[in-house]
């Protein structure tokens, strides 16, 4: 992948601190920066599994989540006009757009897993992780895009344009 690693200059002391403190309450932190790093971390480690399944495996086959079936049809019954080929970050950032996500996202709450988790989703569907090709989102919104780019063939490209990649933490 293109993306530089995150956690290039943070050592393993710096991470350990950071991950220690994930489990208790948001309200105890200003903007920590060994949280943040390891959120980025985190986000840029799920991105990279992910692109790699992308490279190896015909999406139309990956379950993401028990779910999936549920947030696919849920995200376009919500969202039936968001083309998900290539994303423009107001259809997920925008103060109206924030509006209209919260209670999409707020559905799956109870269900699924770390639904709100920083994850990073690429804004072409044809392109790589880049610094210029992703936007953090949350954990769901990455779900409802990347389910309906795998269903709808758009991920097919992958496989024949990239290869896997070694993971960044074996470099």
């Amino acid at each position: 992948m293109a993306m530089a690693s995150v956690s290039g200059d943070v050592g393993a002391d710096e991470l350990l601190a950071g991950a220690s403190v994930l489990s208790r309450p948001a309200e105890e932190f200003g903007n920590d920066p060994s949280v943040e790093i390891v959120w980025a971390v985190k986000a840029f480690e799920h991105a990279e599994v992910y692109f790699n399944i992308l490279c190896s495996v015909d999406p139309k086959l990956l379950k993401l989540t028990p779910h999936d079936e549920d947030i696919y049809r849920a995200f376009r019954e919500e969202f039936p006009d968001i083309r998900v080929d290539k994303l423009d970050e107001d259809q997920l950032k925008s103060p109206e757009a924030k509006e209209k996500w919260r209670p999409f996202c707020e559905k799956f709450k109870d269900v699924v897993e770390d639904y709100s988790f920083g994850t990073l989703l690429r804004l072409d569907h044809s392109g790589e992780y880049s610094e210029q090709n992703s936007i953090l989102v949350t954990r769901i919104q990455f779900y409802a895009v990347e389910l309906s780019r795998n269903r709808e063939g758009l991920n097919d490209c992958i496989r024949s344009k990239f290869k896997p990649q070694k993971s960044s933490k074996s470099q």
